[in-house]
């Protein structure tokens, strides 16, 4: 079967920083008992300290959820520590999620500090967070752009005190996929105990590399990717949940497996696009409105005679609602057969050579032509046969 990669789903929390995207706290439980549903093994539900607000979510998802971990995001300061501590208190398997920013432009720039002294601030939330839990995971945020060298010496210190996962977020969506495959591959081989803990992949899609970025470390070494529902996240989004699984599926010679019920892909898609007021793209990879659908005439013949000629994935297996032979100027002669076939009209190959030719006429004039339109054309066939 391989090896399994965790699920991390921060929907609830990244996702939720879209501006616009704010949700309440019976719209996160409800999201959050169906990501327990979908089969996401973390289930990042807020920054508890940031409000009030936050705060009663986290520890309502807490008293909600039976199987997944629920996991409560700080700061390396100890207020932040114990407050998530708090909101996380009923939960059945509780996750500090706990860091600081370890590139340069962080150390300089964001805490005017040495990176002594970073690695120092690091240990100690670690410490804090293991007063309360047995399960801490680190973030050494900006790790895509932080030196090797020194990110190696402080994930090393943060096991050593006690970190279950360590999280290494390409925090900017800087990275290509070789560099941050080979970041964590370096890690692999530089940090001496690095076999008692998790690697963990959180990466941005400034760049639109974020998927890459995952399963390039995925390939590497990690064993856990930080993702949301439909990308959502911090200006470009983060890694897409749908597709770093649908990726692991479709390529089973990897050797990675996750717990994902695919099914439920598209329906939760749905949901959080509505919940959360963001519509999808339609040409979204997995669950996407055009993701399975087919409008070139080259395309539309070869689906039609096999569909894995041109889709690689079974829109059942996604939950999607199946492949879409729309028609436009490019559709050919055998999806204009076929789209009159599905609406109860039987020609033979004389019959559709006419038709195709009044088809045309109305596919020129419009985006994309209609199951009314095609009644339109039977009808006037039927009454008036079109000489050829």
């Amino acid at each position: 079967m391989g090896q399994q990669v965790h699920i991390f789903d921060t929907t609830l929390r990244d996702g939720e920083q879209v501006p616009g995207c704010k949700l309440n706290t019976k719209e996160k439980l409800e999201l959050a008992l169906q990501l327990e549903a979908l089969g996401v093994d973390i289930i990042e539900a807020g920054f508890p300290i940031s409000s009030p607000g936050d705060f009663e979510s986290v520890e309502q998802i807490s008293k909600a959820i039976k199987n997944a971990t629920v996991c409560g995001l700080s700061r390396a300061v100890q207020k932040d520590i114990e407050t998530a501590a708090q909101a996380l208190k009923y939960a059945k398997r509780p996750r500090i999620h706990t860091g600081i920013g370890t590139s340069d432009y962080h150390i300089r720039s964001k805490f005017n500090a040495t990176q002594e002294e970073i690695l120092q601030r690091a240990v100690q939330a670690v410490k804090w967070a293991r007063n309360f839990t047995d399960d801490v995971e680190f973030y050494a945020e900006d790790a895509g752009r932080t030196d090797n060298a020194y990110l190696a010496r402080v994930i090393e210190a943060v096991i050593k005190v006690g970190a279950t996962v360590v999280n290494i977020p390409d925090t900017t969506g800087y990275c290509l996929p070789h560099q941050y495959g080979e970041k964590i591959a370096y890690l692999k081989h530089h940090v001496s105990n690095i076999d008692q803990a998790i690697i963990s992949c959180h990466c941005h899609n400034d760049l639109g590399l974020a998927t890459a970025n995952a399963i390039a470390g995925v390939i590497n070494g990690a064993r856990q990717i930080e993702c949301t529902i439909n990308g959502l996240g911090e200006r470009a989004g983060n890694t897409s949940l749908e597709e770093v699984v649908m990726i692991l599926q479709q390529h089973k010679d990897l050797g990675f497996y996750t717990q994902v019920q695919t099914q439920q892909l598209n329906p939760i898609s749905r949901e959080v696009a509505e919940v959360m007021r963001m519509p999808v793209q339609p040409n979204k990879a997995i669950v996407g409105a055009n993701a399975f659908s087919h409008s070139s005439g080259i395309h539309q013949d070869g689906f039609l005679k096999d569909a894995q000629t041109y889709e690689i994935i079974n829109p059942e297996e996604v939950g999607a609602e199946g492949s879409k032979i729309v028609l436009t100027a490019r559709s050919g002669r055998s999806a204009l057969a076929y789209r009159f076939q599905k609406i109860g009209y039987q020609y033979n190959r004389n019959d559709i050579d006419i038709l195709y030719q009044e088809f045309l006429k109305i596919a020129d004039k419009k985006k994309e032509v209609e199951e009314s339109d095609l009644h339109i054309l039977a009808q006037a066939y039927q009454t008036e046969p079109v000489t050829a």
